[in-house]
């Protein structure tokens, strides 16, 4: 099942770290088979706030995605985005095809007897 780390950068800049950073990053995700599917764009906000921007990678599954985020590779250019630039950053598990949300929130026992 592919996964997905997914950042939230709240306050986005540019500076010779974040051009080192951005320069670097995509050879610490080749052997982890990470792929960008977003990258930074204007987001259109539709409901609440989101200050800031969206980066989403994705890869084959959470194992890869978790084994990419602690390599010693991205551990090192790291610090050059946190340095400057606050946000958080989640890993989180993607759905199949077939997939239905009435039925997971049956099978996790959510629903109460109507």
């Amino acid at each position: 099942m592919s996964a997905f780390a997914l950042a939230h950068l709240r306050t986005p800049q540019v500076n010779d770290d974040i051009v080192e950073y951005l320069e670097k990053i995509q050879a610490t995700l080749d052997p982890y088979q990470g792929v960008f599917r977003v990258h930074g764009p204007e987001p259109e906000v539709i409901e609440g706030e989101w200050p800031g921007t969206v980066v989403i990678i994705e890869f084959p599954d959470a194992e890869r995605a978790r084994a990419w985020y602690a390599s010693p590779a991205y551990q090192e250019i790291l610090p050059l985005r946190l340095r400057h630039i606050e946000g958080s950053a989640i890993i989180v598990e993607g759905v199949g095809p077939n997939y239905d949300p009435a039925t997971r929130v049956r099978d996790a026992g959510a629903v109460g007897d109507r």
